[in-house]
């Protein structure tokens, strides 16, 4: 049965994203220490820039070895790697050219290429480097998503079929806005995670926060963000205080620091 949601409330995003590079950091060691790399699939967004330059610092980057890092995408918009709209861009710029992250280690969606090409070349790049027998699904040591006002997360968007695909690894998305065409990890995927983690934040995003996490069962939700329901790992959802701000209970894990 899986794990209840952990809850953690902060004051305001730098001081979530600070958590989030600690847990990051935490979750590396441990990895790195029991099977010597570190797993981890980066979200798109605007939290990550912050989150990128939290992990860049040298006082964060100094505590992990990051060429045990090796880093995946939850989501990516086919655009070219050099379009200001690729997740894969923001954080070649920000987060792996800093930390001198060698290609070796970056594996990225290749969102310039035709969208079901794309997905189909990607999921074999994650059965390749996972080395995950089949029938199973593969084991990330930490998914890191975001969710949007609408519950979507990843590129998993409310009533588009990538939300109710049951085998594939990754599948091509539709995004109702922005760059329209996308590619995705699937919900088998994220779900079978070691560890989830949700960071969120502002006010616009409080009235769904709310009925995911509050939901009690007697009526369907329609966000995709609410089926994330990992398997055997934990489900961690950063909030700043704006973002928990209609939560009626006081989230059981409300701190600043994690213990991982």
């Amino acid at each position: 049965m899986p794990l209840a949601p952990e809850l953690h409330t902060f004051a305001d995003a730098q001081e979530l994203v600070l958590a989030a590079a600690d847990l990051l950091v935490q979750l590396g060691q441990r990895a790195i220490a029991e099977r010597n790399r570190f797993l981890v699939a980066l979200s798109g967004g605007s939290t990550p820039k912050a989150l990128y330059a939290t992990l860049t610092s040298p006082t964060i980057a100094r505590r992990l070895d990051w060429a045990k890092v090796h880093f995946f995408f939850g989501d990516e918009r086919c655009v070219p790697p050099e379009h200001h709209e690729s997740n894969f861009g923001l954080a070649q710029a920000m987060l792996f050219a800093p930390l001198h992250i060698p290609p070796s280690s970056i594996h990225r969606i290749q969102g310039e290429d035709l969208p079901e090409a794309a997905a189909i070349s990607y999921e074999t790049l994650l059965r390749r480097l996972t080395a995950t027998p089949e029938e199973q699904w593969p084991v990330f040591d930490l998914v890191l998503l975001g969710m949007g006002d609408d519950g979507h997360t990843a590129s998993l968007f409310p009533g588009t079929p990538a939300v109710s695909e049951s085998t594939r690894w990754v599948v091509p998305s539709s995004a109702p806005q922005g760059p329209r065409s996308r590619i995705t990890i699937t919900l088998g995927v994220i779900n079978h995670a070691s560890v989830i983690l949700f960071l969120v934040t502002g006010h616009n995003k409080a009235t769904v926060v709310q009925r995911i996490l509050e939901h009690r069962g007697d009526d369907p939700i329609p966000y995709p963000a609410a089926l994330v329901r990992p398997e055997h790992g934990r489900l961690l959802w950063y909030l700043d205080y704006a973002a928990a701000s209609k939560l009626t209970t006081t989230p059981p894990h409300s701190t600043s620091q994690e213990d991982p």
